[in-house]
């Protein structure tokens, strides 16, 4: 298969930084094409697109019908839908690519006849004034150590060995035919739910994570930055990751893993058994392939309440099972 890459690239109001963004995929040999879709913007993107356009038969930019503003995930729903090579990467209309991004993904492509994807490190670029602090700290986003790819879910969704960040993926465009799109109910935490069935599903192998491949542009209208919105859509994310375990015969651990973690985040609000128990019906009562199995026995919350209070007693007793 040839290494030929579309690049997906959603901008919504983006003037400041998509021709940066744009000029640094168009630098990169193994890139075919570079997908645009212009998520609604008001500004002067439009215009920008145009003239870059004018002057380059890569760049391709699609809208929404009526041009409308939908978001991250149906933009880059969009851009899948119509990039036209084998193989995708996707940029963030404020950030950039680095000089031969991509030189490596190749070799790990040839190397691994069955790999589906790999992940880079990305660094930061910040255009706004920044403290020595937050330099020192944002240095790289990525894993910190090769993960093999049988391990690298359980290696995400504990944290212990770091993430990695869009900017610095290249899969397949067959795997989106195996783990569906991205999930236009998430407003934030679409890629990361991507990425986890990504590494459920495929095989995803390390790529370069000593050195970014691409930058993030840090401003002050970061999303990322915006601390209640990912806490309300993390849970949320969570969920609708376990609803698509249970209809991808995905197997009882995982989903077992990603419930521990939505009870964990619950616990942490400290809310009222009530408003738990609440909880549990709403999720489980919604979803009969989950109800009718021990999985809403181990998480109704009396039974989680009782762990979490005595787990002296709830470990003697799995230890003492296990002996039996």
């Amino acid at each position: 298969m040839q290494f030929s890459i579309s690049v997906i690239i959603p901008v919504y109001n983006g003037e400041r930084f998509i021709k940066k963004a744009i000029l640094s995929a168009l630098q990169q040999p193994e890139v075919a094409e570079i997908v645009v879709v212009n998520d609604g913007s008001t500004d002067a993107t439009q215009a920008i697109l145009e003239e870059l356009q004018s002057k380059n038969s890569k760049l391709k930019v699609f809208h929404h019908k009526d041009n409308l503003n939908k978001g991250r995930s149906a933009s880059r729903n969009l851009g899948i839908e119509n990039a036209a090579q084998n193989y995708i990467a996707f940029l963030d209309a404020d950030d950039f690519y680095l000089k031969n991004r991509f030189e490596n993904d190749r070799n790990v492509f040839q190397k691994h006849k069955k790999c589906d994807g790999v992940y880079n490190a990305v660094g930061f670029y910040f255009y706004r004034a920044a403290t020595t602090l937050e330099i020192q700290k944002n240095k790289l986003y990525t894993v910190s150590q090769k993960i093999r790819p049988d391990f690298l879910f359980e290696a995400l969704l504990s944290g212990k060995y770091g993430h990695f960040h869009i900017n610095g993926l290249t899969v397949k465009k067959s795997v989106f035919e195996t783990i569906g799109t991205f999930n236009k109910e998430l407003v934030v935490a679409e890629d990361t739910e991507v990425f986890w069935k990504m590494a459920i599903k495929c095989q995803l192998f390390t790529g370069v994570i000593d050195r970014p491949v691409a930058k993030r542009g840090v401003h002050d209208n970061n999303v990322f930055d915006d601390k209640e919105l990912y806490a309300k859509y993390t849970i949320k994310m969570f969920e609708t990751l376990v609803i698509w375990c249970s209809n991808n015969q995905v197997a009882y651990s995982v989903k077992d893993d990603l419930l521990k973690w939505i009870w964990i985040l619950i616990y942490k609000q400290k809310n009222k058994l009530i408003a738990d128990l609440i909880y549990w019906k709403h999720f489980f009562f919604s979803q009969p392939q989950l109800l009718f199995t021990i999985l809403s026995i181990k998480y109704f919350p009396i039974v989680r309440y009782r762990q979490m209070l005595f787990p002296f007693l709830y470990k003697r007793n799995i230890r003492l099972k296990n002996i039996l």
